[in-house]
């Protein structure tokens, strides 16, 4: 099986977003000793502002954490599951290509 190079690159930057937004959450768990949550920006203020940069970049592993957790303790149904999950990978993809670029952009190539 071969895969284009677009399709190879496409998979790259999904699974550079998906890391980055597990180093992200993590992160801000082991800085403030919390989990990161969308609940954050329900507290209105600086605080909300704050966490928008790391709930852009962290939103594909915090979906995919709150999935999980939802399928195995609520019992949510698979179709959920799925669509919550294309939602993750299709965020992932978006802020894995923002990520690459900057990372091209800093590195001068």
């Amino acid at each position: 099986m071969n895969l284009s190079p677009s399709a190879l690159e496409n998979l790259q930057t999904l699974v550079l977003g998906l890391a980055f937004a597990g180093f992200l959450a993590s992160a801000f768990e082991w800085a403030t000793a919390r989990r990161a949550s969308f609940g954050l920006l329900s507290g209105g203020g600086l605080v909300a502002i704050a966490s928008l940069p790391i709930l852009a970049f962290g939103a594909p592993f915090i979906i995919l954490r709150n999935t999980v957790r939802g399928r195995t303790i609520e019992g949510r149904p698979m179709p959920f599951v799925m669509l919550a999950t294309m939602l993750a990978c299709g965020w992932s993809l978006v802020s894995g290509r923002v990520v690459l670029d900057l990372a091209h952009m800093v590195s001068g190539t």
